[in-house]
């Protein structure tokens, strides 16, 4: 399998997974103007597991180094693929989570607090598993980048249309949802080996490679999917779901950008994973947990959400911009 072992490429990859993260949701927006989010999402997970698939029999099954994917497959402990299953079933909770916040008290509100969150929580939850990286310089990294996070929700507050309504309780959607994406990224590591190129090299018996590691957190978001979508909950998250039979009722185009959204956040997670044996969990984690930036980009420059907000609002972005850049520029330094 593909193992790295270069810090600048390791660096390069988490800036790939900040991208792919802060990116996917577009695909939803190029889908018809009648196409539900909800539909949007089975699409999404089923491109997940496609592009963990892919990785998995092409990177992750060529190379000298570590295990072709399936005899790490076939050698892996159940403990470490019950792990990985349970990071995928935690992220998919986590993520409907942040639908349902959006949905309830808008994006202003539920996505800088619940990514916010999870950005922090995360970051120290990660760390402390496996502390790698100068941690001034790392949680200096996310003070700045929690401080764009702040801003961005400032920014979005005041676009014209933005209500007060269900505020509080979008305010608890969102910060459950940020509780549960802090962990799930610590459920996968823990099925991967130490964070250090040699243990990736040489795996140790019962652990999974990334590419394994990522084909069972693939397999778990859509078994959770499945189960959420049986037992209701995607109903009670997002309100007034649609009935199912409207999701035979897609044009191709609506789902081809849906399974597009899905492998292009894929990538960015694999990729993550992947540099994790040089970065650490913490700072792979942390890098990536940017794309709310990146996301706040495309609105400001391609998607022109900003026009109509009120005065003053361009300065906000610029400090935004150059807090997040500016947090950027720590973690990657934390892990030289």
């Amino acid at each position: 399998m593909f193992v790295l072992e270069s810090k600048t490429l390791a660096v390069l990859f988490c800036i790939v997974t900040m991208l792919c993260w802060g990116s996917w949701a577009n695909a939803q927006k190029l889908t018809g103007r009648q196409w539900r989010f909800e539909l949007f999402y089975w699409d999404y997970v089923f491109g997940v597991l496609l592009m963990a698939l892919i990785f998995a029999f092409t990177l992750g099954s060529f190379g000298s180094g570590g295990r072709p994917f399936l005899e790490d497959w076939q050698q892996a402990s159940w403990a470490n693929i019950g792990s990985a299953l349970a990071g995928g079933a935690i992220f998919n909770l986590a993520n409907i989570l942040l639908v349902a916040g959006i949905a309830v008290a808008g994006m202003a509100v539920a996505f800088p607090v619940g990514i916010g969150t999870a950005l922090v929580l995360g970051v120290v939850v990660n760390y402390v598993a496996e502390p790698k990286g100068q941690i001034v310089l790392l949680f200096s990294g996310v003070a700045l980048i929690t401080a764009a996070i702040i801003l961005d929700a400032i920014a979005y507050g005041r676009i014209p249309g933005q209500t007060r309504r269900g505020v509080a309780r979008g305010l608890v959607i969102a910060v459950l949802c940020g509780l549960l994406m802090s962990f799930f990224y610590r459920f996968v590591a823990a099925a991967m080996p130490k964070p250090e190129p040699a243990e990736f090299l040489n795996m140790p018996p019962g652990k999974l490679s990334p590419y394994t590691a990522m084909v069972c957190f693939a397999v778990g978001v859509l078994a959770s999917q499945i189960l959420f979508n049986v037992s209701k909950f995607v109903s009670w998250a997002t309100a007034d779901p649609p009935p199912p039979i409207d999701y035979l009722q897609g044009s191709f185009r609506d789902h081809l950008w849906g399974i597009v959204g899905g492998m292009v956040w894929a990538v960015g997670m694999t990729f993550s994973i992947i540099a994790m044996g040089v970065a650490g969990p913490a700072i792979s984690y942390g890098l990536g947990q940017g794309a709310t930036m990146v996301a706040a980009a495309w609105g400001v420059f391609i998607w022109r959400e900003f026009r109509e907000s009120s005065p003053g609002t361009a300065n906000i972005l610029a400090a935004m911009f150059v807090a997040y850049l500016a947090g950027l520029a720590l973690l990657v330094a934390a892990m030289v």
